[in-house]
């Protein structure tokens, strides 16, 4: 006679928040990981972009030309600037993703103890019964020897 781990259902519901809470967080870490390459590619580009500059001014260039390369250079200073929030929003919400995980795993784990002490005490009173059983089976054995 199994008896049910009675907050099953609880259990497997934490379980598949978990699972989602995992899905979630893996979805962020890229997400965060896609943002930081992005930022490291506008960096990149910006450097090269000021070399290209400060090699054709020592070359001479005109004033347009000039005004050229320092409205893209301030084009890509305000990338740099807004790659750099979208990374620290993402990192932000990469936390927030961890926590909501960790409590989600505690939840299970905690659940996960309590069905584990429930197969336990389940357990135990089984072979207990059972025990008691061949104790009797025995007794009866014994009483009918007696008999004959």
């Amino acid at each position: 006679m199994k008896r049910q781990f009675p907050l099953q259902s609880i259990l497997d519901l934490s379980q598949l928040r978990l699972d989602e809470a995992t899905r979630k967080l893996g979805e962020l870490i890229s997400g965060q990981q896609e943002a930081t390459q992005r930022l490291q590619l506008i960096l990149q580009y910006r450097e090269e972009y000021q070399s290209r500059f400060l090699a054709a001014a020592q070359n001479g260039i005109g004033l347009e030309a000039w005004q050229n390369y320092r409205a893209f250079l301030e084009r890509l200073d305000a990338a740099v600037a807004q790659a750099r929030e979208m990374v620290a929003t993402s990192e932000r919400r990469t936390a927030a993703g961890q926590q909501e995980w960790l409590n989600k795993r505690g939840r299970v784990k905690a659940f996960d103890t309590l069905a584990e002490r429930h197969r336990s005490r389940v357990l135990h009173a089984e072979n207990r019964q059972e025990q008691k059983h061949l104790d009797e089976h025995a007794a009866r054995r014994h009483r009918e020897k007696d008999i004959d």
